[in-house]
């Protein structure tokens, strides 16, 4: 049986540092990391989606959390096709992506020199966590129109080169990935390729909606991340989509489900992106007593 670390989607989110979770003393941006790091064993970075991290960040991340603790770092938006806005680069780089249409799929219209060098910026600032061993894995997050195709695959091998040598793991927004006639060929896709799979908790109301499937494409590691169940995913406001506390017996119908996983995987991550006041936490919490999964790191 593999390990389960649980744990949530930023612990830096701005609704959570207003819900009054973080007692008082441990509001600073140190003693919030080491606060989260003291009663979970692994959290995701969803800072460096929009913007470059820094390699000064992740020596102080790895400083301040323990032996055994992991960093899931979200991959840059041009790295995943998603749009992004040239101030979100270097202002040496900014003239590359500028009139460009950083979005659709395979990375839209962005020069593949431009993500060569995004990539090499984005894994030399995440190299200091790497080194220290608190990298868990690069997450992938490709956006809704990433369907399954011939391009896709095509920038889901580029990504592959680029990446040779780190952890990445994948999710898709494109429900078509995982549909019955297609779930074998993207299970063998991603673990010829070496990627660890997403699995996905929300809302089945929506034609955009993900199945609960539990694919487990790396032995080293998989994934479940938990975005809430509100149908106002597809097109209310950040905290509408994300607005929904986990019930315990929504929790429970995932228990087996994250223990099969584990069964085939030596890790298993398991984070909650219902971002909204204290919801992710409280859920993770929730979680980890279901699964008798560990406070912090071992």
């Amino acid at each position: 049986m593999g390990e389960i670390l649980v744990g949530t989607c930023s612990w830096t989110d701005r609704a959570l540092l207003s819900s009054g979770w973080y007692p008082p003393g441990r509001r600073d941006a140190e003693g919030r990391l080491r606060h989260y790091a003291g009663r979970f064993p692994v959290v995701e970075v969803d800072a460096t989606y929009y913007s470059l991290p820094s390699s000064r960040n992740s020596v102080l991340w790895a400083e301040r959390t323990p032996d055994g603790f992991r960093f899931d770092v979200k991959a840059f938006s041009l790295l995943t096709g998603h749009p992004t806005r040239p101030d979100a680069l270097p202002a040496e780089l900014r003239p590359a992506l500028a009139g460009r249409r950083a979005g659709r799929a395979g990375g839209g219209d962005a020069d593949p020199g431009l993500l060569d060098e995004v990539w090499q910026r984005f894994s030399g600032a995440l190299e200091p966590l790497r080194r220290m061993g608190r990298l868990g894995t690069l997450l992938f997050q490709f956006p809704p129109w990433f369907a399954p195709g011939e391009r896709a695959e095509a920038y889901l091998d580029a990504c592959a080169r680029r990446t040779a040598g780190w952890p990445v793991a994948v999710e898709f927004r494109h429900p078509g990935w995982w549909q019955d006639d297609q779930r074998d060929a993207t299970e063998a896709l991603l673990t010829d390729r070496g990627m660890a799979a997403v699995a996905v908790d929300m809302t089945q109301s929506l034609p955009a909606s993900i199945p609960p499937v539990t694919p487990v494409t790396s032995p080293r590691l998989a994934v479940a991340r938990f975005h809430g169940r509100n149908d106002a995913w597809g097109s209310g406001t950040k905290e509408d989509r994300f607005r929904h506390a986990y019930a315990v017996e929504e929790l429970t119908e995932w228990v087996p489900r994250l223990r099969a996983m584990a069964e085939r995987a030596d890790r298993v991550h398991v984070l909650f992106n219902n971002c909204c006041a204290d919801a992710a936490v409280r859920a993770a919490e929730s979680m980890r007593r279901l699964l008798g999964a560990p406070a912090g790191p071992e």
